[in-house]
């Protein structure tokens, strides 16, 4: 859209409105965080339970998945544990062995999947989860400003299990929800690409 006024970012905004948290955190939490107060937790949740009850009235399977799994999950999904620098949080070996945060619930959902078999006529499968993200960012050669690269954030995400019996079923799924994004973000007025 085209503004009469020069737009503000989000940083600068929840900052205003002293709803987001971002400086003066490196002795709490070190770089790459930050707080949601007041309406901006509120804000977090609202747009959580809006997006899960939009895709649980889609036949969407809630799920919640452990933050914590194996090395062998991570690269299932093609993620390198073990990689220099490693993508993931590892958690200490000597207590806690092949053990990783998750940067994402799709690696959870996978796993769920790993050892379970769905029946043909079930498929596809839709599931949507909810869940903290852990992601250990690397150097991009800029600064990241914002929410943008943070090592810790709550995300909802769709996953889906189909056949291949006629090689076009998982195109098609990832094409409804493509869809399903964009009415997500077009009913809650979102500008988006």
């Amino acid at each position: 859209p085209v503004f009469d006024f020069k737009p503000k970012g989000h940083l600068e905004l929840g900052e205003g409105l002293d709803i987001i948290r971002q400086k003066r955190l490196s002795h709490v939490s070190g770089h790459r965080s930050y707080y949601l107060c007041g309406a901006g937790a509120l804000l977090q949740h609202a747009l959580i339970t809006f997006t899960l009850r939009k895709l649980l009235s889609k036949g969407f399977l809630p799920m919640t998945v452990p933050d914590l799994l194996r090395g062998a999950v991570f690269e299932g999904c093609g993620v390198q544990p073990s990689a220099t620098p490693s993508p993931v949080y590892t958690i200490d070996p000597a207590r806690f062995e092949d053990l990783c945060l998750a940067g994402t619930s799709e690696v959870g959902i996978a796993g769920y999947f790993m050892d379970h078999a769905v029946q043909l006529q079930d498929l596809p499968v839709r599931v949507v989860c909810s869940s903290t993200c852990y992601r250990a960012e690397t150097d991009t050669g800029r600064e990241p400003w914002g929410l943008y690269r943070v090592h810790q954030f709550t995300k909802v995400e769709m996953f889906g299990v189909t056949a291949a019996e006629r090689g076009m079923e998982s195109e098609e799924l990832l094409d409804e929800f493509l869809r399903l994004q964009k009415e997500i973000f077009s009913e809650l007025g979102l500008h988006y690409r």
